[in-house]
C-alpha cells in the first residue's frame, strides 16, 4: 500500500485470507461447508540485517489482525490481535516467530473469551526447500504447565505438472478452525497449489 512510511523505512501492507472447511457428508448440520473463516489484517514490514545463532534476521513485521467466522448467536467466533513477527533464514531454511496480544473485548460481546487458552500466545513456523519440494511446520502453544494445549501442522508441497503442485497437510491440536477452537482435531488434507510458498 505504501513504501518507506517511517523515515524512509517500513512498508505498509494489507491482506485478506479466507479458509473454508468442507463438510460434504454431514448434510443434517451443514453441507457442503462446515465453516468459513475470514481474516483481515494490516502490517508494517521492516527489512533487517542481523544474525542470531547463525540465522540471518531478514524481516520484522508488526500489525493488527481481525479473525471471525461471520456467524451470529452461539456459533459466532471472533478475536482481534496485535502481533510482531520475526523472520529468519539460513540457506534453504526459513523460520518465523510470531507472538501476539489479544485485544480485550467487553464480556457482553465476547463470544470466545477463553480462546487464548486454546489458540495460545504465539505461533512458530519453519519452511525448508529441497530442490522442487517444500516442507513446512507450524507450532502453537498456550505456555501453561497445567492445561497445556498446543497445535502442530505439517505440510509437504511437491511438483505435479508445470505450475501445478500437490500439497499434503496433517494437523493435530486446537484451533484449526474458529468454530472448533476449543476442540482437539486430528486431520489430513490433500490438495493442489498454484504457487509455492517461496
Amino acid at each position: 500500500m505504501l513504501q518507506n512510511l517511517l523515515f524512509g523505512h517500513g512498508d505498509l501492507y494489507a491482506g485478506y485470507t479466507n479458509r473454508s472447511f468442507w463438510q460434504q457428508f454431514n448434510k443434517d448440520i451443514s453441507s457442503p461447508f462446515r465453516e468459513t473463516n475470514h481474516e483481515a489484517e494490516a502490517w508494517l514490514s521492516f527489512d533487517t540485517d542481523y544474525s542470531i545463532a547463525g540465522l540471518q534476521g531478514s524481516i520484522i513485521r508488526t500489525g493488527f489482525t481481525h479473525q471471525s467466522n461471520g456467524q451470529s448467536g452461539v456459533l459466532s467466533r471472533s478475536w482481534n490481535r496485535i502481533y510482531a513477527e520475526f523472520i529468519f533464514e539460513k540457506e534453504d531454511l526459513y523460520l518465523s516467530f510470531k507472538p501476539w496480544y489479544r485485544i480485550p473485548e467487553s464480556s457482553s460481546k465476547d463470544n470466545n473469551s477463553d480462546i487464548n487458552q486454546f489458540m495460545g500466545h504465539y505461533e512458530s513456523r519453519a519452511l525448508y526447500k529441497h530442490k522442487e519440494h517444500t516442507l513446512d511446520l507450524m507450532f502453537r502453544n498456550n505456555l501453561k504447565s497445567s492445561h497445556n494445549r498446543a497445535a502442530v501442522e505439517l505440510g509437504w508441497s511437491f511438483p505435479v505438472h508445470k505450475k501445478i503442485r500437490g500439497y499434503v497437510q496433517w494437523f493435530n491440536g486446537y484451533g484449526e478452525s474458529l468454530i472448533d477452537y476449543d476442540n482437539h482435531t486430528n486431520s489430513i488434507g490433500i490438495g493442489v497449489q498454484v504457487s509455492d510458498w517461496l
